[in-house]
């Protein structure tokens, strides 16, 4: 039924975030939302995060949400009703991709020839949502809405969204200085703030003027760090994510951000705030880039 579309993230070993994953949220919308599951496959790898991935057979997906990290696409009663709504939780690992395509090929081949499909689910209009996942990474379950603690733990601690109201500057402040970890520890773990990684915990830091392994940030700087956060996570948003290697949206277009970027993968290159060569060291077990100049502890 026509060509396929494809919404793949993962690229020189980078975990894709908030901006990337609205992106691909907001593309797969249209095609998904509606649609009946028919018949569901998945590898039944033993390091593979699958969890009861077939219990979506039958359900029609009410629409495709975004949580942090995550896509959530709650699904309806189905032919049966379960004790309460299922939800389908995906998320992309550091190298995993969805394509919509047609379920069947003039070779027989059931993936058209792409590799390490993990999950594939038949939908009521003749195509097939592939999940592909070279690195085992990422993960397909199918849990009750809104109960991820026992299977999904990462998503049951979220902190609140940043382009949100959720996201309160006072409240962030007021965490921050609650801990003594590094300032970007704290931001990479997903309970201060959901769906901040690498990168713009990278560029917020470099805009707010902080430095990465900073463990005391003041509440004017914290504020000033929740500001930065929103404005580039909107910005990111907006060019539909940073794009290295083979990022490609729905469309098949790439990520626009990149050539925006202030501090992530700029060491060796001049600050553009005050020309200070840009430095690289490891905060959290994660390569961070900074200004030794006019980022401050």
């Amino acid at each position: 039924m026509g060509t396929s579309v494809t919404a793949c993230l993962g690229s020189l070993g980078r975990m894709p975030e908030l901006p990337e994953v609205e992106s691909v949220r907001r593309q797969l919308v249209p095609e998904l939302t509606g649609r009946r599951i028919v018949d569901a496959w998945y590898d039944a790898h033993p390091h593979a995060r699958l969890t009861e991935v077939a219990l979506a057979v039958g359900h029609r997906i009410v629409e495709v949400r975004r949580r942090g990290k995550f896509l959530l696409l709650p699904l309806d009663d189905g032919p049966v009703s379960p004790a309460r709504p299922l939800e389908l939780v995906l998320h992309l690992g550091m190298t995993g991709s969805l394509s919509i395509g047609p379920t069947s090929t003039a070779t027989g081949d059931p993936d058209a020839g792409l590799t390490h499909v993990r999950v594939r689910y038949d939908l009521d209009d003749g195509r097939t949502l592939r999940f592909r996942d070279p690195r085992r990474f990422g993960r397909a379950s199918v849990v009750d809405a809104d109960d991820y603690a026992a299977t999904v733990p990462t998503l049951a601690t979220l902190g609140p969204e940043p382009l949100t109201e959720a996201f309160d500057p006072e409240a962030f402040a007021a965490a921050l200085a609650r801990t003594s970890a590094p300032v970007k520890a704290r931001l990479l773990d997903q309970r201060l703030v959901a769906g901040v990684g690498n990168i713009y915990a990278d560029e917020a830091l470099w805009r707010a003027g902080i430095h990465p392994a900073s463990r005391r940030v003041g509440r004017t700087r914290a504020v000033a760090l929740h500001r930065h956060l929103v404005t580039i996570l909107e910005a990111a948003v907006e060019r539909e994510g940073t794009t290295f290697r083979d990022y490609q949206m729905v469309n098949g277009a790439s990520g626009r951000y990149a050539d925006f970027l202030d501090a992530y993968g700029q060491a060796e290159r001049p600050c553009r705030r005050c020309g200070t060569t840009m430095a690289r060291t490891t905060v959290a077990g994660r390569g961070t880039t900074f200004c030794p100049s006019c980022q401050r502890h």
